[in-house]
């Protein structure tokens, strides 16, 4: 059935959201529990669904996100016909990069149109989530959707664009909410994961440019529950989105749960680039506690609750708790790291002590020396 649909990766638009890791990368590139990044989750979830064909639209600093992707091969999507294809951030019409996802559509829709499957998921490269596609494809066709979004009750996270979905009995959406006030209640979160008839979505985004439309959520979806069929599809997994930089560290935090871990990676099928590298070097005299070291560490300290990228250095002495360091992150002697986050090859050095919250992680920037 999945093989039916076609996948869009939007890469770019919840840059916004962690401003600190995005920097100098998109979003979906950023690096997640040791050895993965954000984009994993989306690419492995379309392809255990039988989708072959992946649209990537990308807008700026993508040159990590094309270095990691490659060919697609570790995902089985170096292929002849389908397989990855990169989308650029504009349309024929204009040389000016997308503004939203409205704009970022109108520029795909040669792709959409060359292309001959039934179905388009459209999916966000900032979640981490094992999603079965191809189920809420079989949900929208059984239901006999327009569109089907796919949504999480949970306490919900602001970020800097969200939508909130009120549904009846049968799962229709009766109601669209865009950027509201959250309390401490379960809300049904959008997860930026949508399934739509492929022609259907051209004929939308022919309107809207027809109607001078600038909005996908406030002037298509939100205006149009009476007409369109617009239904729910509840996922019920381990979901979070990148909503800011304390989420960012709390998923992390949440990789260290060994039921989280089996929920996500048990079935071995989220898919990354894989590097060959040593095996991680524990000095006599350290100390490691519930962490997640990847390849090619080296370690004289005591790490607890962290998460270690590929080549970290822990310097004899040292202390680091839970904290993510990215790769090639050094730390030297004596140091003391408390709810730290270090980009990529970070130099943090002797004698020297950080400490953040889990509200307020304390962020070193890429390459920077302290």
């Amino acid at each position: 059935m999945a093989r039916s649909a076609v996948g869009v990766v939007f890469c770019n638009i919840q840059d916004k959201n962690i401003p600190e890791l995005s920097a100098l990368r998109s979003i979906a590139s950023v690096p997640f529990a040791g050895r993965y990044r954000l984009i994993d989750f989306a690419l492995s979830n379309l392809v255990n669904a039988g989708i072959t064909t992946v649209g990537i639209v990308t807008k700026n600093n993508y040159q990590s996100l094309i270095d990691h992707i490659g060919s697609g091969k570790e995902w089985d999507l170096a292929r002849k016909d389908g397989g990855i294809i990169l989308l650029p951030p504009y349309s024929n019409e204009t040389d000016a990069p997308y503004t939203n996802r409205l704009e970022a559509l109108k520029g795909i829709t040669v792709f959409l149109r060359h292309r001959n499957e039934d179905y388009v998921v459209l999916y966000d490269g900032d979640a981490v989530a094992r999603l079965d596609v191809a189920d809420v494809i079989r949900f929208h066709e059984e239901s006999r959707a327009d569109i089907t979004m796919v949504y999480h009750e949970s306490v919900g996270v602001e970020s800097h664009y969200y939508m909130t979905l009120d549904t009846d009995r049968s799962n229709r959406v009766k109601a669209i909410r865009i950027n509201p006030k959250l309390g401490d209640k379960k809300v049904k979160m959008y997860m930026s994961v949508m399934v739509i008839q492929r022609e259907y979505l051209m004929n939308i985004i022919q309107n809207a440019v027809q109607s001078g439309f600038s909005s996908f959520g406030r002037d298509i979806l939100s205006k149009n529950l009476d007409t369109m069929k617009i239904y729910g599809y509840k996922f019920d997994g381990y979901y979070t989105g990148m909503a800011s930089l304390p989420t960012y560290f709390k998923a992390n935090m949440d990789m260290l749960n060994k039921d989280v871990r089996n929920e996500l990676f048990g079935a071995r099928d989220i898919y990354t680039k894989v590097r060959d590298s040593a095996p991680s070097k524990y000095i006599e005299g350290a100390v490691v506690k519930n962490s997640l070291i990847s390849d090619g560490c080296t370690i004289e300290g005591t790490v607890e609750n962290s998460i270690l990228f590929r080549g970290v250095k822990i310097g004899k002495g040292s202390v680091v708790r839970n904290s993510v360091l990215m790769q090639e992150t050094v730390i030297g002697s004596g140091v003391k790291l408390d709810c730290v986050i270090t980009d990529k090859n970070v130099v943090i050095r002797d004698r020297r002590h950080l400490s953040g919250c889990e509200e307020l992680p304390y962020f070193v920037a890429k390459g920077k020396m302290l």
